[in-house]
Order: C-alpha cells, then sequence, then structure tokens
C-alpha cells in the first residue's frame, strides 16, 4: 500500500461520485515476487487507509482472485448496489484477455487511473476494441503515476527512503521486520 493507491483512491471517489471504496488484496497476487504474509499486507492496508473513513478493506477467501468465481460473491455482498472496479492503466489495458472478462465488462463501471508510461488516448482505442463494454468509464491522469509497490519494496528492503511510500507501511514493516533478508554474505 502506497501514497498512489490512497491518490488514485481520493481522486475515484471524486471523479466517479463514489460512495465508499473497498480494498480487496488477494491471499497470492499473482505476478508478484516477494510480497509479504497477507495478515501483514491487511494490516498495512488498514494502518494506510485509518484517516480515510470512506475507505476500507474487504478480505476475501479465495487465494487469487476470479470473475468466475470472485464477481458473483461481490454481486451478492453489495446486493442492489453499483459495482465500481478501479484499476491502474497497467492493469487496464489486458482486462479484456481475463477468462470470464465479458461477465465483468458487460455490467460493471471502470475507473481507470493512468500510470506516466500510458496515454488516455491510446488506452481508449484499446477499450473500443473489446468485444465487451462496460457500462462507463472514467479515466483520469494519477496523482502519483510514478509510485510503485515493487521500487517501494525493494526500498523497504534496502532500508532506504521511497517516493510514494506511506510512514505507517514504513513504521510497520520496520516493527515487523518485514521485507527484510537476513542472508549473512560470507565473505
Amino acid at each position: 500500500m502506497h501514497a498512489g493507491h490512497i491518490a488514485f483512491a481520493l481522486q475515484s471517489l471524486q471523479a466517479a461520485k463514489l460512495d465508499r471504496i473497498y480494498f480487496l488484496p488477494e491471499r497470492r497476487p499473482r505476478d508478484k515476487q516477494q510480497v509479504e504474509h497477507f495478515a501483514h499486507r491487511v494490516a498495512m492496508i488498514k494502518r494506510a487507509i485509518k484517516p480515510h473513513p470512506q475507505f476500507d478493506v474487504m478480505e476475501l477467501v479465495d487465494v487469487s482472485f476470479s470473475v468466475e468465481r470472485t464477481l458473483p460473491f461481490l454481486r451478492k455482498e453489495f446486493d442492489g448496489d453499483e459495482l465500481v472496479f478501479l484499476f491502474g492503466s497497467d492493469v487496464a489495458a489486458g482486462l479484456a484477455v481475463w477468462p470470464n472478462s465479458e461477465r465483468l465488462l458487460d455490467d460493471s463501471e471502470l475507473v481507470i487511473g493512468l500510470r506516466s508510461q500510458d496515454s488516455g488516448k491510446e488506452l481508449k482505442k484499446v477499450i473500443d476494441k473489446w468485444p465487451s463494454q462496460p457500462k462507463t468509464v472514467t479515466m483520469f491522469p494519477s496523482y502519483a503515476p510514478d509510485v510503485s509497490s515493487g521500487l517501494i519494496r525493494e526500498a523497504l528492503r534496502g532500508r532506504k527512503p521511497a517516493k510514494g511510500s506511506l510512514n505507517s507501511v514504513e513504521r510497520y514493516s520496520d516493527h515487523n521486520w518485514l521485507y527484510v533478508s537476513l542472508a549473512v554474505d560470507a565473505t
């Protein structure tokens, strides 16, 4: 969890006129290596969102999320509410190739925060070619387009400052000895 996530969520509240935002961490994030235990990541999210009463964290039992399993659960959990999904442009560009993506796209609204390397015009062209179209797409440049979880994890491992790192997350990480390599150099 970093300042980019918080900034994007705050921007999304306003841009899409949302009432509440739920952060849904995966127990085993796909395509990410060297992430900390789920309980630690949830604790860091809770600390990071504490100043924002319109934010919450939702702990799902699925190890990894899928449209097939997770979307029906969310629709049941939020019965009668409009679901709006928030994605960074780096993730949004590939949504149409997710298994069962049409189920997600056909009946949902998307909010997309543009990363520095992505163009809104180019992403719109990609979205227009999707076989299934979302109800609406709200897209805007992120206030923190260069903040990266990977770079923050790397900085925490080296006990160095990182752009976009949150004090609450750094304190939790230090207190719980997270992102620390205990390997000893034998030279």
